[in-house]
C-alpha cells in the first residue's frame, strides 16, 4: 500500500508506530519496523548515551528503517540530533515543534524531519520551516493532547499544508487507515495500539489492566502536570486529583528527585524542562516539578509494572482493543482489512454508476 508516507520514509505500510517513552524501545521498534511500518524509538526519557545504544541495538535487529522521536525543547536536543546524524537515523519525529535551526540541520544530512502538532497553525508553522510531513494528534490520542478530534482537526491540517500529513488518535485497525486515507492523510500513526502488542515490553499485569478497560475508563486529566493529560482513570489519579497543594508539592518533590537521579539531570535541567512543558500556561511549582517528572510516573507503570504509584497514557481506543496481536500479526491485519475495505468501496461505487 504506497503513499507520500512509504514513499518518503523507505516503510512499506503507511502505519507509524510512535514514539512512546519507557515503551518505544528497541524490540518494539525493530518489530514494528520488520512488519513493515515506521518503527520510531521514544527518546525522551533515555540519556545520550542510552540512545546511542538503543539506536545501534535496533540496527542489529533489523534493516528496515526506523527513526528517533526527540523533545524539541530538551536542553540536549542538539546534542541528540548530532547523535542521529552519526547514527544515520533516517526519520526524526519530534513531539513539539522544533526549531528552523534543528530543522535545517537534520534536512542538510538527508534526515526526514515529521514534527507532530495538535494545531492547524503548528502544522503550518512546521511546514514552512521545511517539515517534510507532520503528525496530527486529535483529541481522542494519548498522553498530552487537545480539545479538537481527529475527524475535525485532520481535514483542517490536510487542506492547509503541502506535505505529507499523518492522522493519529483514535487508530487502532484498517477501517480507521481507510477513513484517514480518505480525508487526505498518508497513513496513520499508533501509540496505544501498538503497546498493547506481544512485543512490547508494558508488563504483563498493566496490559491486562489496559484490556479490562472501557471506552469510560479513559479520562482527560490535569492533575498530573497541569496540562490536559489522557491515561486511564486509576486510584492514583483520582488522589492527585483531590490533593491539596501541599501534599501535591511533597509527591513532586519526591518524584523529581527519584527521575533526577535516573536521568542524570541537574535541579536546574529539571527545572528547565518543567518550564518547557509549560506552553504559556500559569502553572503552581508544584505541577511545574511534576510537568518535567511525568516521566518517572509513567515509568512506575510502563516499566516497573506499579499501577498504583504510576500513570497509564491511554489513547480512547484503549476501549475497543481486546487482545496482544505481535507487530508483524497487528500490521498484516490492519493492510488486510483496508483492502477489505477498499474493495467493498470500489464495488459499492461500481455498482452506483451501474
Amino acid at each position: 500500500m504506497e503513499t507520500a508516507l512509504t514513499r518518503l520514509t523507505g516503510v512499506r505500510h503507511p502505519v507509524v508506530q510512535t514514539g512512546m517513552g519507557w515503551v518505544a524501545g528497541p524490540r518494539l521498534v525493530s518489530a514494528a519496523a520488520n512488519a513493515g511500518a515506521l518503527g520510531v524509538l521514544g527518546s525522551a526519557t533515555m540519556t545520550p548515551a542510552q540512545l546511542r545504544a538503543a539506536i545501534r541495538e535496533v540496527r542489529s535487529r533489523t534493516e528496515a528503517p526506523f527513526g528517533v522521536n526527540l523533545r524539541a525543547d530538551a536542553q540536549d536536543a542538539a546534542e541528540r540530533v548530532e547523535i542521529l546524524l552519526a547514527e544515520g537515523v533516517r526519520v526524526a519525529s519530534f513531539a513539539l515543534a522544533p526549531s528552523p535551526e534543528l530543522i535545517t540541520r537534520l534536512k542538510e544530512a538527508g534526515v526526514v524531519v515529521v514534527p507532530s502538532v495538535g494545531a492547524r497553525r503548528h502544522a503550518e508553522k512546521v511546514a514552512a520551516w521545511g517539515a517534510d510531513a507532520v503528525i496530527v494528534q486529535g483529541g481522542e490520542g494519548g498522553g498530552h493532547t487537545g480539545e479538537v478530534a481527529t475527524s475535525v482537526l485532520l481535514p483542517q491540517v490536510v487542506d492547509a499544508v503541502r506535505i505529507p500529513v499523518v492522522a493519529a488518535g483514535g487508530f487502532f485497525d484498517g477501517r480507521g487507515l481507510v477513513s484517514a486515507l480518505a480525508y487526505g492523510a498518508a497513513g496513520v500513526a499508533m501509540g496505544t495500539r501498538f503497546l498493547l502488542t506481544s512485543d512490547s515490553t508494558v508488563p504483563d499485569p498493566v496490559k491486562a489492566r489496559y484490556l479490562a478497560a472501557t471506552v469510560g475508563d479513559v479520562t482527560v486529566t490535569r492533575a498530573v502536570d497541569g496540562l490536559p493529560h489522557r491515561m486511564l482513570r486509576t486510584d492514583l489519579v483520582t488522589a492527585l486529583e483531590r490533593s491539596g497543594r501541599i501534599r501535591t508539592l511533597g509527591h513532586a518533590v519526591r518524584r523529581a528527585a527519584g527521575f533526577r537521579r535516573l536521568s542524570g539531570l541537574t535541579w536546574r535541567q529539571l527545572v528547565h524542562d518543567g518550564l518547557a512543558l509549560r506552553h504559556g500556561k500559569e502553572l503552581s511549582w508544584s505541577r511545574l516539578l511534576l510537568a518535567a517528572n511525568t516521566p518517572m510516573l509513567l515509568r512506575s507503570a510502563m516499566v516497573d509494572g506499579r499501577t498504583d504509584l504510576g500513570v497509564m497514557a491511554a489513547g480512547q481506543v484503549t476501549g475497543v482493543i481486546e487482545d496482544l496481536p505481535s507487530c508483524a500479526e497487528l500490521v498484516e491485519r490492519i493492510v488486510r482489512e483496508a483492502e477489505e475495505v477498499l474493495e467493498g468501496l470500489t464495488e459499492l461505487a461500481g455498482g452506483e454508476r451501474g
